[in-house]
């Protein structure tokens, strides 16, 4: 069980995280700040669940997470965000937990677009970004993250072999300092989105591997292959096809061959 206490003093946040629901069992963390009407649902409100019952990623695909032993939970956001910020925050997200890996562990952290989080080329952490609307404003940002953490058997077959911080560090990580530093970075990091967004875009480009390789993107039944030769101001692939032309790619599984 995550010690309250311990999380709270490490916590030097303004508003993230500030109103925090601990959850032991729950369906899922994004579903719950998404469908569930909550007392008080305050901008920056952090949901935490020791296990997730449905606990998804991109494309409904399920995200398994032993209990006790990982990072799952989802922030709330309901201000200062519009259409052209939304990918920004969520590469700013990949970005936070990069950062807090790096600080706390000094680990090489490599970032794959459009929301995963590599050690070693394996798999420590996914994304999840979802939102509401009423009529042309977006009301509801809801952020989800999976960390593995101190889980070191996965079960299943993946397309990226998947880690944990324990097993790249080789020892027992305090989940309550590790939850606290994501979120201190990932309030700052909010600011700098609102200040300066291609700052933080820069912080993502010096962490993905791919840009300059040939990639292969993958939607559905659609697949495209070209050079993966930056993101644009909104964090989107800028693809240099074959015929020279470039293309921007909002969405869809990118793999090296």
């Amino acid at each position: 069980m995550l010690n309250f206490d311990a999380f709270d003093l490490k916590l030097d946040t303004d508003f993230i995280g500030r109103n925090f629901i601990y959850c032991d069992e729950i369906d899922s963390t994004n579903n719950y700040l998404m469908h569930t009407k909550i007392k008080n649902d305050q901008d920056g409100t952090v949901v935490f669940a020791e296990r997730q019952l449905n606990g998804k990623g991109r494309k409904d695909r399920k995200w398994y997470s032993s209990k006790d032993l990982n990072l799952t939970f989802s922030i709330l956001l309901k201000q200062g965000i519009n259409d052209k910020n939304i990918n920004i925050i969520n590469l700013g997200t990949a970005v936070s937990i990069a950062m807090a890996l790096e600080n706390l562990y000094q680990l090489k952290i490599n970032l794959k677009w459009p929301n995963d989080v590599l050690i070693n080329d394996k798999k420590a952490a996914g994304i999840l970004v979802e939102s509401s609307s009423s009529g042309n404003k977006i009301d509801k940002l809801v952020i989800g993250v999976g960390l593995n953490v101190n889980q070191t058997s996965f079960q299943g077959t993946f397309n990226i072999p998947p880690t944990s911080v324990k097993l790249e560090t080789g020892t027992e990580i305090d989940r309550e300092r590790l939850l606290a530093e994501i979120l201190n970075i990932f309030e700052e990091m909010l600011n700098r989105i609102e200040i300066n967004p291609e700052d933080v875009l820069n912080d993502w480009r010096n962490r993905c591997r791919m840009i300059g390789e040939r990639i292969y993107v993958t939607d559905g039944d659609l697949e495209i292959s070209g050079i993966f030769d930056d993101i644009d101001e909104q964090g989107f692939i800028i693809l240099k096809t074959d015929d020279k032309k470039r293309k921007k790619i909002h969405a869809g599984d990118v793999t090296l061959r």
